[in-house]
Parts: C-alpha cells; sequence; structure tokens
C-alpha cells in the first residue's frame, strides 16, 4: 500500500524515509548517478544541487508562437493561446490546488510550470527535481491525493506531496519500480520509449509500454508477451503486483480511463513503411465488466499492422490461438502514420454539451509519409453503450499547405479551468485552448 502523505507527514521523517529508501530504491535501483541523491531525499537530506534552471519565457519567442497558432482552426468559441514555453514537451499532468503543470520530455528533463498569478499563463517554467537524474522521463501522471509519477524508459519514480515541494532541487522522491526492473536491462532502446501512465479508478498505476521494433520479430513475441513489452502495464502504487493488462500493442503514448464506465483507452501507432494510406492508426478500448477491466485482450502486433491490416513479416502465418480468441478491433481506425499520442476523456463544464465525456487526442503528425498528415487535435464521441461513434478533427493548422509543421502536438490534458492544455515538442511549447459563449 502506498504510504498517504499524511503518513509521511506525521511519522519520523528519517525512519520513514530510510526505510522507504532501502525498501523501494536498493540494489541495482537507480539510473547511472543517482544513488547517493535518492537515499537523500528519502531521507529529506538536502543534495546541495544548484537551484532549479528557469526556462525563459521570452517575449519574442511566444510572438512567434502566437502568430503560428493564428493557422490553427477550431469550432466557433474556441481560442488557443500560448500557456508556457517548455522545451521538447511531450506528456502533461496537471495538480489538483494549484494549477501547477508538470510536463515530461524524451530527454533528461521533466518541468515544472506554475500559473502564480492564475491569469491562464504560465509566469515560471523550470526544471523539475533536477536533483534526480532522469533519463527519457517522457510519462508523468498526478494521482487525487498529490502524488505525481513519472515513467522513465526502464524506471518509475513516484514524488509524494509534490505540490508542495517546487521551490528547490530537492523533493522527496522513491524509485518504486527500480532501474531495469520495468524492462529487461537487456531489452532497453532507443526507440518507442516514450511511456505514458494514469491512475485508475482502483487506485493502481497503468502505464503503456512501446516494443522497439517496427515489427517485433518471432523469436521476441513470447517473451514481450510474458513481460509485457508491447503491451499494457498496472502496478500497485507501491510498484508492486505488477500485471499485464492487454498485449498486441505496438508503441501507445496516451491512456485514459472513461470516467463513465471504467473501461480504459489507449491510442497506438501503427507500422511504417507499408505505404502512405496503410496501416491504420487506433484508439482501442479495454473493456470494464462491474467496476474491473476484462484483461488478456490481444490487440493485434506484430500479426496485424493496424486495424485488420496484416503486416508484410507475418502474413500468410497462422495467428495463434491464445492469441486469435483474444483479439480486440480498434474503437476507431485513425488516418495512416498521424502518429495519435497523448488523450483525455473530457470531464469539465466550460466546454459546451456534446463534448462531456468526449475523448480529446493528439495526432503527432508522419515522420516518413510522402503526403504529410496529422499535427492537430482529434476529438471522439462517444454513444450510450461506450463505445466510439464519431471522430473528427477539433483543432488544426499546424501543418502548412507546403507540408511542414509549424507544430506537433503530444498531448491534450484538462486544466483546472474546464479548459485543455496541449503539448507540442517540435515548438517547446503549451497551449490552452478554451472556450466563451
Amino acid at each position: 500500500m502506498t504510504p498517504t502523505i499524511g503518513a509521511l507527514m506525521r511519522r519520523s521523517a528519517t525512519c520513514l524515509a530510510i526505510g522507504l529508501a532501502f525498501s523501494l530504491t536498493s540494489g541495482a535501483g537507480f539510473a547511472a548517478g543517482d544513488e547517493a541523491n535518492l537515499e537523500k531525499l528519502g531521507a529529506f537530506k538536502k543534495t546541495s544541487t544548484p537551484p532549479p534552471k528557469r526556462i525563459a519565457q521570452d517575449p519574442a519567442y511566444i510572438a512567434n508562437l502566437k502568430k503560428a497558432l493564428t493557422n490553427v482552426k477550431l469550432p466557433d468559441g474556441f481560442k488557443i493561446e500560448v500557456f508556457a514555453v517548455v522545451p521538447d514537451a511531450r506528456t502533461i499532468a496537471v495538480s489538483r490546488n494549484t494549477a501547477a503543470v508538470w510536463v515530461g520530455t524524451r530527454k533528461n528533463n521533466v518541468y515544472f510550470a506554475n500559473d502564480r498569478d492564475m491569469d491562464h499563463v504560465a509566469d515560471t517554467v523550470e526544471d523539475f527535481s533536477p536533483s534526480v537524474k532522469f533519463d527519457i522521463p517522457a510519462g508523468v501522471c498526478y494521482t487525487p491525493d498529490g502524488f505525481m509519477y513519472v515513467v522513465e524508459r526502464n524506471r518509475v519514480m513516484m514524488f509524494p506531496a509534490v505540490e508542495y515541494f517546487t521551490e528547490g532541487s530537492d523533493t522527496v522522491a522513491f524509485a518504486v519500480v527500480k532501474q531495469g526492473d520495468l524492462i529487461p536491462a537487456e531489452e532497453e532502446s532507443y526507440n518507442h520509449t516514450a511511456r505514458a501512465c494514469t491512475i485508475g479508478p482502483d487506485n493502481r498505476l497503468y502505464i503503456t509500454m512501446g516494443q522497439p521494433f517496427n515489427v517485433t520479430p518471432a523469436e521476441k513475441v513470447d517473451m514481450y508477451r510474458k513481460v509485457g513489452i508491447g503491451a499494457i502495464l498496472s502496478f500497485n502504487r507501491d510498484g508492486g503486483d505488477r500485471q499485464v493488462i492487454a498485449t498486441g500493442v505496438r508503441n501507445s503514448s496516451g491512456l485514459a480511463f472513461n470516467p463513465k464506465d471504467g473501461s480504459l483507452w489507449f491510442t497506438d501507432n501503427q507500422v511504417d513503411g507499408m505505404g502512405d494510406e496503410t496501416p491504420p492508426g487506433e484508439l482501442n478500448k479495454i473493456p470494464s465488466v462491474n467496476g474491473k477491466l476484462v484483461q488478456g485482450g490481444w490487440y493485434g502486433h506484430p500479426y496485424y499492422g493496424g486495424g485488420d491490416v496484416r503486416t508484410d513479416d507475418y502474413k500468410g502465418k497462422p495467428i495463434p490461438k491464445d492469441m486469435a480468441d483474444k483479439y480486440v478491433k480498434p474503437q476507431v481506425e485513425m488516418i495512416a502514420h498521424a502518429a495519435d499520442l497523448g488523450m483525455m476523456f473530457y470531464t469539465g463544464d466550460m466546454f459546451p454539451a456534446k463534448y462531456k465525456n468526449a475523448i480529446f487526442s493528439a495526432q503527432h503528425g508522419s515522420w516518413n509519409a510522402v503526403k504529410p498528415r496529422g499535427a492537430r487535435v482529434m476529438v471522439t464521441y462517444l454513444d450510450d453503450k461506450g463505445n466510439a461513434a464519431k471522430t473528427e478533427a477539433f483543432a488544426e493548422g499546424w501543418m502548412t499547405a507546403a507540408g511542414y509543421y509549424l507544430g506537433r502536438p503530444v498531448d491534450v490534458q484538462q486544466y483546472v479551468d474546464g479548459s485543455i492544455l496541449v503539448s507540442d515538442d517540435k515548438a517547446g511549447a503549451v497551449y490552452r485552448i478554451s472556450y466563451q459563449k
């Protein structure tokens, strides 16, 4: 059971921290160079790390971003503005009390953006917890009781009471899944390592786990299914009770629970090199029955490249029965190679009623399609049974008529006032989309 923040603050700091530090982060446990600092952080001791670096919110750069945003088309009544300059911005996590925003990257930084005067523009953007050495901390997610998780290439970090440890370099930090324990160390890759995470209604941590190949080779398939590479994983919040929830996932970078029925939805990027218009990208659903996810579904990879399109590598090969019997078709087939990434369910009150419980998802855009596509935010409406009914573009215009990108949306998350935030790792920014009648 993950310690509550009340327990963290009530118990002896030294006793608690040393016990947790050694139980959660000892042994082969950290990214390179983290050992000494994590032991100190777990014991509430300073590390003497220099102050967080502040990212300049340069007026000239913001003016250029605003100029680019004039190309973005939205439904009537909506507007898009610059929330913050955040280099390499990927997944977004929003706090519960202070409107603080954390942004992961595919590099070595997590950033902390703070709208101090609540005018819907970040006043400061800084490195978060620079005393921790991050390794591709692309996945960030926030719990209802104030913990933040950062999912790296091969480690999961937990930051209790994260809103209250933002003024300096040191934060309370524990590796709940040690370095080298998320995936086998020999399977570490530079490709498809941008994880995403969320907290479920069951108070468990859920993580997307891409597999590193364009198409998984046959000799890897069984091992990947067993350990959960190319899968959706679930853990207790203390990192225990690892479960492989779904397999056959090529490279997912976005997931969210439907607050109405508890189903878990995720995007999936599909196979390259099969042509500009095939195979489709996917928006998938893991059903929930009586409040519990239906585990064990197989979502097609590597036999399917996307939708029902067979991959060239496995074409003509029979699908093993234990996979075929558990095959789950995508809820939505997106256009090919748009790179569907982060997603969320809208629960706010700012937008018109038709968007209530709709899915907003980001299309990053293709890296190799001859005819460029994507670079937009999509919206998917659900029917009364909780299935996808209609998908359409919500915000588009980050790609010029000449086919180059002004921006590349990565994640979409709801802000505290019911607006939504959109990250862009090409421009290095987070935008805010709001609505006014």
